[in-house]
């Protein structure tokens, strides 16, 4: 069984993944070329995926990502094939949680305009603009990996927390109420805070648009830490300038990198942070590990963790 290492991983984690079998051959290659040759009879693929390693592959049978989301590499191609494709969902919550929590309090708290504005005379302004989450609504669109983690950190809070999703999901108990998405409309009347954490596929593109922010609360703050493309650039401009919401916090943007000469980085209700929110010095460890676990079982015919549905992207 021959596995491609398509990523930058330490010795120590190559020889994890050694360990797993003697039945396995392992290959890291050093540049493109070789990357091109050795792809021909490999089995399995841990790492980066493209097009072109797919159509050069012979006897491809699974291929782990180390991303959670896999919008990048679903051309159709692919999608019609028997190859599995596995990533890291499920296991990168955590420290996309901590990036979402980061950017609520840093706009609840006046962080970003504190570090904006370099002034002590806005003391008053941020003062008066703050408000306690205790009691407040947190509504999360996707009940995944994230999601899940988003919302566990908000019973430190006291938060009510609801939640969509298009899968029939079973709610924990920090989660208060987890609708399907014909209850879309209700969350966003509800919530004080929208968390979006859901992947980015042909029914999630521009799903934030006009209509949605007019649903919204005027003071709501919208946080977006999954993919820049579920929200509608201009229409989120236009909800921000017309305060139609109250703010909105960005890792992702619709247009990455996003333009210096986009209005989003001088509103002061908005703080954007520049796609970190998958950082984190152990999250090589844990994709590593699920890699290690899933091999396991593929070698004896184990159904696979995170597994991605191709049609559906997720």
């Amino acid at each position: 069984m021959k596995i491609l290492i398509n990523s930058d991983i330490t010795s120590e984690q190559q020889q994890q993944i050694e360990a797993v079998s003697d039945a396995i051959q392992i290959v890291k290659p050093q540049s493109s070329a070789e990357t091109t040759r050795e792809i021909v009879d490999t089995d399995i693929v841990f790492g980066g995926f493209n097009r072109s390693l797919f159509e050069n592959a012979e006897q491809l049978k699974w291929v782990q990502v180390w991303a959670a989301g896999v919008d990048g590499i679903l051309f159709s191609e692919f999608v019609d094939s028997d190859v599995i494709l596995t990533s890291a969902k499920g296991f990168v919550g955590t420290h996309l949680a901590d990036q979402a929590w980061a950017l609520i309090l840093g706009l609840l708290r006046g962080v970003g305009r504190s570090v904006r504005e370099r002034t002590w005379d806005n003391k008053m302004s941020i003062r008066l603009a703050t408000w306690e989450l205790g009691e407040r609504t947190l509504g999360i669109v996707g009940l995944g990996g994230t999601g899940l983690e988003v919302a566990r950190r908000a019973q430190g809070f006291e938060m009510h927390v609801i939640a969509v999703d298009p899968e029939a999901v079973e709610a924990p108990t920090f989660v208060h109420e987890i609708w399907k998405m014909d209850r879309f409309d209700d969350l966003l009347a509800q919530s004080d805070i929208v968390c979006i954490c859901a992947p980015l596929t042909p029914e999630t593109e521009g799903m934030f648009n006009d209509a949605v922010f007019q649903k919204m609360q005027s003071h709501a703050l919208l946080i977006n830490v999954t993919r820049g493309k579920i929200v509608d650039g201009e229409a989120l401009i236009r909800a921000l300038n017309d305060e139609r919401i109250g703010g909105a916090g960005l890792d992702v943007t619709p247009v990455e990198p996003l333009p210096a000469d986009s209005p989003l980085w001088d509103m002061p209700n908005v703080i954007i942070t520049p796609h970190v929110a998958g950082g984190s010095p152990i999250r090589m460890d844990r994709t590593v590990a699920l890699f290690c676990d899933n091999l396991e079982r593929f070698l004896v015919g184990k159904p696979l963790l995170s597994v991605i549905d191709k049609r559906k992207g997720y």
